[in-house]
């Protein structure tokens, strides 16, 4: 059962072990662990799962019973579909990643957010343009995303800041912030760095979110933040 963010997990696992033992799953609820024995449970949401290279079958619910009670758990027929959507709702952890705050502190900046708007407007680009279908998760409609995205920037802005800043009553750093600060590699090549690879294979731009993964990048090597005024600069 993979869970890592991104679709290239399931992929990388085929190398391993054959292709009919592998389930594909989405996590939708949220989770901060900096420190071993400490993890703190942001937000609800679903575990979703299904099969990418066969079709569900009864080991697939079999799975997802005994999961079911820990989180509720969703069998989805095109999780292909779903996980690039999924990539959206992670595509923007980047942003407290770079600055070294949590969601909160990121997103209550208009500015910030605007950032996130246009990570989401290349990118949507980037996926319509390379042929893929995004389908929509049980807490995440694809509407928002095309609504957003269509909207005015400022005003989308706004209404996402409003969102994110919600989420959760305890400080919530996003995957990538959490690798940074244990130390690790985090997985931003899979996340916008997806957005690259399609933009790549497809002779297509992807300015905003290469500058990003680049950031990234500089982060996990010389283990010094940027200032707001820098990203705003570079984005």
């Amino acid at each position: 059962l993979t869970t890592q963010n991104g679709i290239q997990a399931d992929n990388l696992v085929s190398k391993y072990i054959p292709k009919e033992n592998i389930i594909s799953s989405i996590v939708m609820f949220g989770a901060t662990y900096l420190e071993p024995g400490k993890v703190v449970h942001n937000f609800e949401g679903n575990w979703i799962m299904g099969r990418i290279f066969a079709k569900n079958d009864g080991q697939l619910t079999k799975v997802s019973e005994v999961l079911n009670k820990i989180f509720p758990t969703v069998v989805a027929e095109n999780i292909q579909g779903m996980k690039y959507l999924k990539i959206f709702v992670n595509a923007n952890n980047c942003i407290p990643a770079i600055l070294g705050s949590s969601m909160q502190e990121a997103f209550s900046d208009i500015d910030i957010s605007r950032i996130s708007i246009a990570i989401w407007k290349e990118g949507l680009d980037i996926v319509s343009r390379s042929g893929i279908n995004l389908v929509s998760l049980p807490d995440f409609p694809l509407e928002r995303l095309t609504k957003l995205t269509s909207m005015p920037i400022t005003e989308a802005a706004k209404i996402f800041s409003g969102i994110m800043t919600n989420l959760s009553k305890e400080p919530l750093y996003g995957s990538i912030l959490q690798s940074i600060k244990r130390g690790r590699r985090s997985e931003i090549d899979y996340i916008n760095g997806e957005f690259l690879r399609l933009a790549k294979d497809n002779n297509l731009a992807s300015h905003l979110n290469k500058e990003l993964v680049k950031m990234v990048h500089s982060i996990e090597q010389a283990k010094r933040f940027f200032t707001k005024e820098e990203l705003l600069n570079k984005a």
